[in-house]
């Protein structure tokens, strides 16, 4: 028999070809066959055959990468898995097909991740052969004669590449180990892995009509280096021609479904920090992936891009921090946290400027930053602080400063201060204007942080820049435009819910943020200004509560007295919303839990009088919206005994 052997240690080469086809992701190759005929060479150069690896029930080879981001979602998963059926029998190993890096990177990359069982590098791509691995993270159940069991996908958890299912139905990998370890047949030994293809490079091209370094590499500078680097939020880097050739795929496929640069507005009126291709743009994208990718000569490259290390502004007038670092677990759903920042003001101040500064950006998806006078946030930190030193996690994850609140910060705070997401630049007020920050008030900052695989820390700075004097400073005044509704109906797709506002005073609008849940389908907000006809202020078109951010108008808008601005909100409460969080759906009630829903926009404007806001009072008084809650959970009592009923 011959070995072939393989070494420890590399990152997979991520490979952005087309996709297979369904009947191709869906080979039983190798199924039923005996696969023992590769070996693997560890860091410090033992050789080792799956003879030595193997289980006394059963095997599990897992192809994986470092750098696709569906096979590092799974890094906790597979830990779990491991220290689950150590003491069952079951083995796992790991495969990681690559060229470039050493076996000492790899090791270190593999600890980062702390796994908890060895990988070895397929840098010849032997193991990739012997099992006809496609993707990464593919998984292989042998038995404990290493006859192949299963192959396929770890469980449901993802719809697509890159595109989560909002539930785990399936655990197949689970599935088919418990019976394999009962030695039973599996039920179900094919299933399509969906992740980043394994191996093969792309064939390129030298030149072409349009090349990497002339035409290629500028759009990626401009538009997504920001956030696509090492150590910052993009799941993968694109600083080079190779990084960019092996995911030309998705470059194509994203920017032409306008998914990247991630912008949401889809119409409406011009607003700072546009993260939008044109359509030139995205067609010369594809153009140079439908071509083959051409290199052309690096002396046509632009100078690297140069990123801001420090506070864009100069030094700020006060930093913000919470008091310890925050530790992220590596798996499960993003997390909301709502660090609580006192600020210790012995004077009212005007914030004229600000700038948010992740200390790990990697996995700081977005902020939203409040003004809170009530001292409501240091409350529920206080009662969370209580809640999990009573119940601390088993590893210490998810644990630190703060309260996790998936919607909104779980109180009505008392102004905005804007927020934060990746490439967006430090904001400074217009002249004579600034967000009145009360003295010994709080900033609360709810942090959107995105999971990666790995146990992550972070402690956050805000810069607030004030204004050098009060005298003749102006505060940014809210608003806000409810969207009625008390219960959304389970199953119904395309539910309306319409709001409006009136301006009372004439005033100046800056900013405006729209807010739905999960189950939000689209979002569009009208101006209507006296004697003029109705016009688009701002659309969504596809709502992502992933994506919610503070949107800063280009051109200030004047609104005279008796201008109307109205909500048109579309939700989608059916089966076939892969981000609903009730499956089978439910009917879902105004609130501000992961389940309920909510629907706001909240404006910020300048105004000259003396009024707290320019514009109406969304809520009609102090009881309408605790009326509102009360109702919604009446109409939940009676959906329930309705189901019950049934």
């Amino acid at each position: 028999m011959r070995l072939t052997w393989i070494v420890v240690g590399a990152a997979l080469v991520v490979a952005g070809q087309t996709a297979p086809s369904r009947a191709e992701a869906l080979t039983a190759a190798k199924l039923g066959q005996k696969i023992s005929e590769v070996g693997f060479v560890d860091a410090a150069g033992k050789k080792l055959t799956l003879n030595d690896l193997k289980g006394a029930k059963a095997t599990v080879v897992v192809f994986l990468s470092f750098d696709c981001p569906v096979s590092t979602s799974y890094s906790p998963v597979l830990m779990e898995m491991k220290k689950h059926y150590a003491d069952r029998g079951v083995n796992f190993v790991g495969v990681c097909a690559a060229e470039s890096e050493t076996p000492a990177s790899v090791a270190k990359r593999a600890t980062d991740f702390a796994l908890g069982f060895p990988v070895f590098s397929d840098n010849q791509a032997a193991a990739v052969t012997a099992f006809k691995a496609a993707k990464t993270p593919e998984a292989f159940l042998l038995d404990h004669n290493l006859v192949l069991r299963y192959r396929g996908r770890i469980d449901d958890a993802f719809a697509a590449r890159l595109k989560r299912n909002q539930q785990i139905k399936s655990h197949d990998l689970e599935n088919a180990l418990d019976e394999v370890v009962a030695g039973k047949a599996v039920s179900h030994p094919v299933t399509e892995a969906i992740g980043c293809l394994v191996g093969a490079e792309r064939e390129t091209k030298k030149d072409g009509a349009v090349t990497y370094y002339r035409d290629v590499l500028p759009l990626l500078q401009a538009n997504c280096q920001e956030c696509h680097r090492p150590g910052e939020i993009g799941p993968f880097a694109l600083m080079n021609y190779k990084q960019a050739v092996n995911w030309a795929e998705d470059i194509k496929t994203y920017t032409e479904t306008r998914q990247m640069p991630p912008w949401k507005i889809s119409g409406g009126v011009a607003f700072h920090n546009e993260r939008r291709l044109s359509d030139r743009d995205i067609a010369l994208l594809a153009r140079w992936v439908d071509e083959g990718t051409p290199e052309g000569k690096p002396s046509d490259a632009p100078p690297p891009r140069q990123f801001t290390t420090g506070w864009q502004l100069g030094e700020p007038d006060l930093v913000l921090t919470p008091s310890d670092e925050f530790v992220l677990g590596p798996g499960g759903p993003d997390l909301f946290r709502v660090m609580v920042l006192p600020t210790n003001l012995a004077e009212d101040k005007f914030v004229v400027g600000y700038e948010v500064k992740p200390a790990n950006p990697r996995v700081v998806h977005h902020t939203l930053n409040f003004i809170d006078t009530t001292k409501a946030g240091r409350g529920l930190e206080k009662s969370a602080q209580a809640r999990e030193a009573k119940h601390p996690s088993k590893d210490g994850y998810d644990r630190g400063p703060g309260y996790s609140s998936d919607m909104g910060v779980g109180f009505f705070p008392q102004g905005g201060l804007g927020g934060w997401a990746p490439g967006q630049l430090a904001r400074q007020m217009p002249e004579g204007y600034g967000f009145l920050l009360p003295k010994k008030s709080d900033v609360v900052v709810q942090v959107h942080y995105h999971r990666n695989g790995r146990v992550e820390h972070d402690k956050l700075q805000i810069g607030l820049y004030f204004a050098k004097k009060s005298d003749g400073m102006k505060a940014f005044k809210g608003g806000v435009i409810a969207g009625r509704f008390i219960a959304i109906p389970a199953g119904d797709s395309n539910y309306k819910v319409a709001g409006s506002t009136s301006v009372t005073e004439e005033c100046i609008l800056h900013n405006i943020t729209p807010h739905m849940h999960l189950i939000g389908k689209k979002i569009k907000v009208t101006i209507k200004k006296p004697k003029q006809p109705k016009a688009t202020l701002l659309e969504i078109g596809a709502w992502d509560y992933n994506w919610q951010e503070t949107y800063f108008l280009k051109e200030p808008m004047k609104l005279p007295v008796g201008t109307v601005l109205d909500i048109e909100a579309v939700y989608d409460n059916s089966i076939k919303n892969s981000n609903n969080p009730s499956n089978p759906p439910k009917l879902v009630t105004f609130g501000e839990q992961t389940t309920n829903e909510m629907c706001f926009v909240f404006l910020g404007a300048t105004s000259e009088g003396k009024e707290r806001s320019p514009f109406a009072n969304p809520f009609g008084g102090g009881g309408r919206r605790r009326d509102r809650r009360e109702k919604a959970k009446e109409a939940a009592k009676k959906d329930a005994g309705k189901q019950a009923s049934r």
